[in-house]
């Protein structure tokens, strides 16, 4: 194998994780992936990829959830002529049994290449690697098993979040029961594609974002809280008397000068209507620190990568909004984004990239939605930059 792959090789050379040496272990016992390691060699060695767009291929009822995948050279690699893609629609929170992983491997090892990508940037489980004939044998299979596709091309991709309360003490919403929820609410939107291009929903329980939502979302949900932060006074104390710089890790850092650090008394002074709940005190005196009760979520909109145009980072619609079951006020907001995206959208142009064209003045009107001091247009950095 060594000689076939010289060039790929080298992405095996370091302390990383390689993806060629999983592909060379599958190689062993499938011909698909064996003939995938020749086509990314032989695009290696002469610059130049060797995959191209041959035909959409999909699933009975379905317009999406398959990505179709064509070699252009099928006469040198016969096994991965073929070598379509498959997105699986990923639990909340992404928990699985071990029961239902073997199952997923198990149909895949059956009906496609073996080969896995646990998740894919948009959070679905990717299935890489069957023939055209195989694509509907494995939806029923999977569909039996409980599994169903998810989005892809013009549609609303799969809705994801973190995992919220089931696992982290700083979720202020439900993230799990609020990404079910959405997913069975807007299945017609996820399976049969029908907008001007592809509509992202994450949701993060708190503003860490964990699931980067800021800036891979058209739609953001951040979780958030409406009352004040809760200080623990005697705790603050605790870290100031163990030697934590409180003033200068803590007050000084504070983006929005909320917090004081009074040093004689060791008091941790808050002014509430200048906090702008970004996390960072809580995450350094998690035992001092928390969120405050009244808790809910920042919505926000327009995050995605540089396609058509640059990259945008979401940015705020509305500034809070309670999220309960079962989420009217949100399904509504989203009915009205994607009726007005629908109708004066472009091929291929995104939310943030409509908003920019007709002026978000007349975004919020036909959404009815009043502009508020939160609402900030232009991210302040390229996120897809780095120096």
């Amino acid at each position: 194998m060594a000689d076939e792959t010289q060039l790929l090789d080298e992405l095996e050379k370091g302390p990383w994780p390689s993806y060629v040496k999983e592909i060379k272990r599958m190689a062993k016992k499938n011909a698909a992936a064996k003939d995938l390691l020749g086509i990314q060699e032989l695009s290696y060695k002469e610059r130049v990829t060797h995959w191209k767009h041959g035909g959409i291929v999909g699933v009975t009822g379905y317009g999406s959830g398959v990505i179709g995948r064509y070699c252009d050279s099928p006469e040198k690699f016969p096994d991965a002529a073929a070598f379509h893609t498959m997105r699986i629609n990923q639990p909340a929170g992404w928990f699985y049994t071990t029961k239902s992983l073997r199952q997923i491997c198990d149909i895949w090892e059956k009906h496609g290449s073996g080969m896995t990508n646990f998740h894919g940037s948009t959070g679905d489980i990717i299935l890489l690697g069957t023939t055209t004939e195989h694509l509907q044998p494995c939806f029923d299979t999977l569909t039996e098993a409980g599994f169903d596709l998810g989005g892809s091309g013009s549609a609303l991709r799969t809705i994801a979040g973190c995992v919220g309360k089931a696992r982290c003490e700083w979720s202020n919403i439900d993230t799990l029961d609020l990404v079910y929820n959405l997913t069975m609410e807007f299945q017609d939107e996820i399976h049969r594609p029908r907008w001007p291009y592809k509509f992202k929903i994450k949701a993060s329980g708190c503003s860490n974002d964990c699931v980067a939502a800021i800036a891979r979302a058209d739609f953001t949900i951040i979780g958030t809280w409406k009352d004040s932060l809760r200080i623990d006074r005697d705790a603050v104390k605790t870290y100031a008397d163990n030697g934590f710089d409180v003033k200068g890790l803590i007050a000084d850092k504070c983006p929005s000068e909320a917090l004081t650090w009074d040093a004689e008394t060791k008091e941790l002074k808050l002014n509430s209507e200048d906090c702008v709940r970004c996390m960072h005190c809580i995450n350094k005196m998690p035992k001092a620190i928390r969120p405050g009760v009244d808790t809910g979520a920042t919505i926000l909109i327009g995050g995605k990568a540089p396609i058509i145009k640059g990259a945008y980072l979401s940015w705020v619609l509305v500034p809070f909004m309670k999220l309960e079951p079962p989420y009217d006020e949100l399904k509504d907001l989203l009915h009205k984004i994607w009726d007005w995206w629908d109708e004066h959208g472009k091929t291929r142009e995104r939310l943030a990239e409509l908003i920019e064209r007709k002026g978000l003045k007349t975004f919020l009107k036909e959404i009815g939605i009043k502009p508020v001091p939160q609402m900030v247009y232009k991210p302040r950095a390229n996120p897809y930059v780095y120096f």
